[in-house]
């Protein structure tokens, strides 16, 4: 965030308009489909959002064995004069989940109704009604078959949070020392520092104000900027037409390295403040330039549910394609098992990104083409994600909130071909709840003693320091 006192404010508004007080009636019932309708009949309405901060929104599930085409398809409202027609060229595989803005045509109230139709307006699909706002979400458990309930998290475009918050699994204590340490100099980033990956002796920061920075270690365990190529102040980001000043959150590489580039996540062009523009960039950090303009980028917002624009991505780790092979991983978009083969020339892996208003992760196939399919959708359990990171030493996936969730830590591994969560932590006892937007594991070849380095970045700079360090198990 370009400013963790606004964040603040931005969360007191997630809180949904009226609060559930007791068991909800829900008004009308899944209205089975027209015999007409027969290829129809495995789409089902599948999660309802009407209030917070992501848009009133509608999801559809397609539960069946067969990709489904709802090209044209209708979703109304309570009222007939009102409608959203879907895209052209929509299609559900099977098992996958599709939502939709409904807002700019009409708004989802307190008491109102969701309906499906087909392309003809008259063929109803599907229907679900409420007599109460979403708190956060009306979602179907299961997915696809159940009836309506209010969840625990919103997940739309990923399977329902029928398990309850948390999914299950309790947090237990921190797996390492409860020590924490400052692994800087006094305020030489100042506020606002996000993202960190590390690269062997290299760890990469991404900074809000458009900056990213390579750092090196200070020869006491900790970090200081690089004095070499330009990166003594960090070097300034823009978009690939040298313009905007991305509002980066998160930075990763591939399993190339800084060579082939330096990965950034984006919620927003902080000149153009109110929009979200969530993009993953690709730089050249090879130079000595002190300015860096994007050699690509991503532009994933239309294929994503709308959110605050300071409440959009905020993390982003790359993970192997062989790592989910081998973890027997299933496309989302197709159903089956995943296929590297079948998106062509891509960075040899799938980019994860975190979403701070929904707590969602979702993986993409970045094409080298600037193509990119969605591969996976799962809710993280938290309010929020303030930062993703692939373990590879332990092939899991770390997701990480702030002061929000008192520092909670979550990992999660692939099990029958989803990512499920594998364990909840709390923040280590030496740690006080700072405002942690950035968390990085050392690589296997700094273990020793049956434990390994892991830094975090404090974005609000408490006490004048912006980097800390642990360690965890190995």
């Amino acid at each position: 965030m370009t400013d963790s006192r606004v964040r603040r404010w931005h969360r007191s508004l997630r809180r949904p308009l009226l609060a559930v007080a007791g068991p909800v009636l829900v008004l009308g019932a899944l209205t089975a489909p027209a015999a007409s309708a027969a290829p129809a009949d495995d789409v089902r309405i599948n999660e309802v959002v009407t209030t917070g901060d992501v848009n009133d929104s509608i999801e559809l599930y397609n539960k069946g064995t067969a990709a489904v085409d709802v090209s044209g398809w209708i979703l109304k409202d309570d009222d007939n004069g009102s409608k959203y027609k879907i895209a052209s060229g929509t299609t559900l595989a099977p098992g996958a989940f599709r939502a939709f803005d409904v807002h700019d045509e009409f708004g989802l109230g307190s008491e109102d109704e969701a309906r499906l139709y087909l392309a003809n307006g008259s063929t109803l699909v599907d229907s679900f009604s409420w007599d109460d706002h979403s708190d956060p979400s009306w979602s179907r458990c299961p997915d696809g078959t159940g009836s309506f309930r209010q969840a625990s998290a919103l997940t739309l475009g990923g399977p329902n949070a029928c398990g309850g918050s948390g999914q299950g699994t309790s947090p237990v204590a921190w797996p390492g020392s409860g020590s924490v340490s400052t692994a800087d100099a006094s305020n030489v980033f100042g506020e606002d520092l996000s993202g960190l990956y590390q690269e062997g002796s290299v760890l990469w920061a991404a900074q809000n104000s458009g900056k990213l920075w390579r750092l090196v270690s200070n020869g006491s365990g900790g970090w200081k900027p690089d004095t070499a190529s330009g990166w003594s102040s960090g070097k300034k980001l823009h978009f690939s037409n040298g313009s905007g000043t991305p509002d980066d959150e998160g930075v990763t590489v591939t399993g190339s390295g800084s060579s082939a580039g330096v990965f950034v996540a984006t919620e927003r062009d902080d000149d153009k403040s109110g929009t979200s523009r969530l993009s993953v960039l690709r730089y050249d950090v090879s130079g000595s330039a002190t300015t860096l303009n994007a050699a690509k980028e991503w532009n994933l917002t239309s294929d994503l549910p709308s959110v605050d624009s300071n409440s959009g991505f905020e993390g982003v780790t790359w993970v192997p394609d062989a790592s989910l092979t081998a973890a027997g991983f299933k496309d989302s978009s197709t159903g089956a098992a995943y296929s590297p083969s079948h998106y062509g020339s891509h960075t040899g892996g799938v980019f994860f990104v975190g979403v701070e208003g929904t707590g969602m992760i979702y993986g993409y196939v970045l094409q080298d083409s600037g193509a990119f399919t969605r591969v996976a959708s799962f809710s993280s359990g938290m309010d929020g994600v303030m930062e993703l990171q692939w373990e590879p030493q332990a092939s899991r996936l770390w997701a990480v909130c702030d002061d929000t969730c008192d520092g909670q830590h979550r990992t999660f591994q692939v099990s029958s071909g989803s990512f499920t969560t594998a364990a909840v932590y709390q923040r280590p006892s030496g740690m006080s709840n700072y405002n942690n937007e950035g968390f990085s594991v050392a690589p296997a070849t700094e273990c020793s003693g049956g434990s390994k380095p892991v830094y975090w970045s404090d974005d609000s700079n408490d006490g004048g320091h912006a980097l800390r360090k642990g360690s965890i198990s190995c």
